[in-house]
């Protein structure tokens, strides 16, 4: 198993508009995505064979993307369509070939898979991740992107991570408390499943509009390899929400990340969606800042982390992952559960 046999966002559907072209990287590739002219999307290395220049900076031509150097036109699937230069001489050859790659589009998100031949079979199921009650009646989703300069690993650890919660974002989300939580973990068929127990009022402005009554929550987090996280809070009648985040690695310390806040919040869904948006983006926005320093410290001193109890989800996490990168499938990793106590 190799990271390019997953699929990857690079887009939301609504901004890849007809002729209009996309520049992203994922996985340190370049590409330039696009509509065909049967609208779909087209995902083309980012690089013209003429002269090397970006194709990403092109126009597009009846589906076609035109390179902006010297006007080169390349269709859906790569294939030069066109020399300027050449005129009438001009004949097709299966040498001036752009790379392409897969493509699929889902939930409202154009996904790209760097695999020509992914190396599992497929019958073991490496699809777009479906994103949890999107477009679904009684649901709202409000939908995110942030730029992270960090790596994908440390990323969607800091997405299911909750003792940063009370000194990232005191008051907003959670306050210190040195309230006992508790929490079983586990390792199973290449994903991190998390319950949390005693949890009740800690949940920052939103407490009383989310908890009026001060149950006990049900809170589960879960990771999905490589790169997704999906956080998800059950309280009282109509408070319901999940908050996914996809990934992308873009480099070694750069990290694209779309995230989902899809919540039932009954009668005040649509009033509700403001407050969520701008909550959710705050609350990134703090993460950001945060993943910077770690960042900046990791790419000075290196990844040498001092773990606690709490930590046992980042464990199973980078177990995972570290699986791909020697090219292993982390499914057949051994399943292992915890129980685990700690304070915030």
């Amino acid at each position: 198993m190799q990271f390019a046999d997953f699929w990857y966002i690079v887009a939301l559907s609504e901004q890849l508009q007809p002729n209009k072209v996309l520049s992203r990287t994922v996985l340190g590739e370049w590409l330039a995505i696009f509509r065909g002219e049967d609208g779909q999307p087209v995902a083309l290395r980012d690089r013209c064979l003429h002269r090397n220049s970006r194709l990403s900076s092109g126009k597009i031509c009846n589906g076609a993307l035109q390179c902006p150097y010297h006007g080169w036109v390349y269709d859906a699937v790569g294939n030069v369509i066109a020399v300027p230069a050449e005129g009438d001489d001009f004949k097709t050859s299966p040498q001036r070939r752009a790379k392409c790659y897969a493509t699929k589009e889902q939930d409202g998100y154009v996904y790209v898979r760097l695999a020509d031949t992914p190396s599992v079979a497929p019958s073991l199921n490496l699809e777009p991740f479906s994103m949890p009650h999107y477009g679904k009646t009684g649901w709202e989703t409000v939908r995110v992107i942030n730029r992270f300069a960090n790596n994908v690993t440390n990323c969607a650890e800091n997405f299911i991570d909750i003792p940063h919660t009370a000194f990232v974002h005191p008051g907003v989300f959670r306050t210190s408390r040195q309230q006992k939580l508790e929490m079983t973990v586990e390792r199973w068929n290449g994903s991190v499943l998390v319950e949390y127990r005693n949890e009740n009022r800690n949940l920052g402005w939103y407490s009383r509009f989310l908890n009026l009554q001060g149950a006990e929550i049900k809170h589960s987090d879960r990771f999905y390899m490589p790169n997704i996280t999906s956080v998800e809070y059950k309280m009282a009648h109509n408070r319901h929400l999940f908050i996914t985040s996809q990934s992308v690695p873009e480099t070694d310390n750069s990290t694209l990340v779309y995230t989902d806040v899809t919540y039932n919040y009954g009668i005040w869904n649509k009033l509700a969606r403001p407050f969520v948006r701008w909550t959710a983006q705050h609350i990134i926005c703090q993460d950001v800042e945060i993943l910077g320093i770690q960042g900046e410290a990791i790419a000075k001193y290196g990844t040498q982390f001092y773990n606690t109890p709490a930590d046992t989800i980042h464990i199973f996490v980078e177990s995972i992952i570290a699986a791909i990168s020697r090219g292993e499938d982390p499914r057949l990793l051994p399943n292992q559960s915890l129980k685990v106590t700690f304070w915030v």
